[in-house]
């Protein structure tokens, strides 16, 4: 399971001309699944998620959780993070999960993420989606389950 965090000051998805998921301040998660992902790689990610302390303190250091914020995910499901570009110039996606087995591990992912007291708004599977952010720093994280 792989997730690019972005820290944002507000993010919104909109499909097909309306906005599905819109939040202020907190976290634009992009979600990504592969074959062999279970339950335990989701709760890995969402406790580092929720814990990751990356909005600053009065000292202006990066030491502040999402949880101690008080602050938004906007969770949207992007397959194309394991996309394989070692041949040719068109990627390959072959190493993200099938759709139905994705769309189970992305609605656990984001009902975990809710059981830890968080707003979490999201895109909708499989759709084309539109996603607007104003990114906070810029600050952008990637984590791997696979790389604990």
């Amino acid at each position: 399971m792989r997730v690019v965090i972005q820290r944002v000051s507000k993010a919104s998805v909109t499909v097909e001309g309306k906005v599905v998921g819109k939040i202020g301040p907190g976290f634009l998660l992009l979600v990504g699944f592969t074959h062999d992902d279970t339950s335990a790689d989701i709760d890995y990610l969402v406790k580092k998620i929720v814990n990751m302390r990356i909005f600053e303190d009065e000292n202006g250091k990066m030491n502040i959780s999402l949880l101690q914020k008080g602050y938004e995910i906007l969770s949207v499901s992007q397959f194309t993070l394991y996309a394989q570009t070692h041949n040719g110039n068109r990627p390959g996606f072959s190493d993200a999960a099938k759709p139905d087995i994705a769309t189970k591990l992305y609605d656990e992912f984001n009902e975990k993420l809710r059981k830890q007291n968080v707003h979490v708004e999201t895109g909708i599977f499989g759709a084309m989606m539109e996603v607007e952010l104003v990114n906070d720093g810029p600050v952008t994280i990637i984590i791997d389950s696979k790389q604990k």
